[in-house]
């Protein structure tokens, strides 16, 4: 979440992880500050075509916000189990009101796919999860949010030019100041763009020269189509497939690092769930087990990496491409989850993080995020004490690694 071309993720990823360095009463204390940093970008804006008086309206008595600060490091993408996570977005109330939508939208859903080339059904999913469809879009200043992320915290630059691209936005005419609210990120509109997502990737669904991501749901399925599109989204092809494999399959081909094409995974005893063939045996896809060896199975195609650059969460992709399913009126996944694995505390995964880095097997940063480097680390320590190398992190490997070995 360090490049240009990220936009929700960095929402929470980036400003996630650690917590900003001044405690929520000693903000107020430093306004001075705050009015000196916005000041500071007084030059930055105006390069970027921010009129002056917009700069004025815009910052005139603004404040910092401090309830930001008790936000940062909640992120359910990364704490709970992925079957917790996914199960509570992918909730029946949620699909039948996504089928009921897309019934309601149907001709903004349409001109969205067919300009865009991006699954219309993943693109409810998206607004589904992110908004409730509409319902949770948000109340906080984007402005105010944004400027305080610029002036406090460990990714002032990245918010800089956020708040920078919020000014330009009012400039341009899109969204009336008091209208622009959103996340307490700075995320805005049905399907909660960052503000330089905004001007990069927002289109008009009637071609006109405003984007109304925040009034038009038309205008917000357009955007996210684009969006998607801009990243890769590969025309005709699904985000993935649940398939069954081998008890004698070697688990080391798991994680992302390791695509190949289907046939080659047919030809290693993996398969679709229901025996049903695989649209394009050609297809490049990985392994990933995201309840380990014991849960449920899937080959990824690159859609849902794509998926992951609007949040850099394997549970959140998941949760959208099983959701678009479910839209599109598909079932449940077929292998259950192993429940009974409890998630394990943040001081529980830095620690597998900090033991596997004293043993060699891990380079990243210990930061409590088991993702795809931890993984694979944890593969790597499966392999050499003879375990199954899925890769799953649980307290019963914890205890293995606590004894030595």
């Amino acid at each position: 979440m360090v490049c240009s071309r990220s936009w929700r993720r960095l929402a929470l990823a980036l400003v996630g992880i650690g917590s900003l360095t001044l405690p929520g009463g000693a903000i107020h204390a430093q306004d001075g500050g705050f009015a000196a940093c916005l000041q500071s970008l007084r030059g930055q804006a105006a390069q970027r075509g921010v009129l002056p008086q917009v700069f004025e309206q815009a910052t005139n008595g603004l404040t910092p916000d401090s309830s930001i600060l008790q936000l940062l490091d909640r992120q359910p993408e990364f704490s709970r189990q992925p079957w917790d996570y996914i199960n509570g977005i992918v909730a029946q109330n949620r699909i039948t009101e996504g089928r009921r939508m897309m019934v309601q939208h149907r001709a903004a859903f349409e001109r969205a796919e067919q300009a865009t080339g991006v699954d219309r059904y993943i693109i409810a999913a998206i607004w589904g999860i992110e908004t409730s469809f509409g319902r949770s879009k948000g109340n906080t200043s984007v402005v105010r949010a944004t400027a305080t992320l610029a002036c406090y915290g460990r990714r002032q630059e990245f918010f800089r030019g956020e708040f920078v691209a919020a000014l330009q936005i009012i400039g341009r005419g899109h969204v009336a100041p008091g209208e622009f609210r959103g996340s307490w990120a700075g995320a805005f509109g049905h399907t909660q763009f960052m503000p330089s997502t905004f001007l990069r990737a927002a289109r008009s669904s009637s071609n006109a020269q405003r984007i109304d991501l925040l009034g038009s749901i038309p205008d917000a399925m357009m955007s996210t189509g684009n969006l998607l599109r801009e990243e890769g989204w590969v025309r005709g092809q699904g985000w993935g497939y649940e398939v069954t494999i081998p008890a004698n399959l070697d688990l080391t081909l798991a994680g992302r690092d390791r695509p190949m094409p289907l046939s080659q995974w047919s030809a290693r005893g993996v398969h679709r769930i229901g025996a049903r063939a695989f649209p394009r045996a050609s297809d490049q896809a990985f392994l990933h087990l995201p309840g380990g060896a014991r849960g449920p199975a899937f080959l990824m195609l690159p859609n849902f990496r794509v998926i992951m650059k609007y949040n850099n969460s394997e549970s959140y992709a998941m949760a959208v491409g099983h959701l678009a399913d479910r839209l599109r009126g598909g079932g449940p996944f077929a292998r259950p989850w192993p429940v009974s694995e409890r998630a394990l505390s943040r001081e529980e995964r830095l620690e597998i993080q900090q033991r596997l880095t004293q043993v060699g097997l891990y380079t990243g940063t210990i930061d409590g995020r088991l993702g795809a480097g931890t993984r694979e680390a944890l593969q790597r320590y499966q392999a050499r004490v003879g375990l199954a190398a899925d890769g799953f992190p649980t307290a019963a490997l914890l205890q293995r690694m606590r004894q030595g070995g």
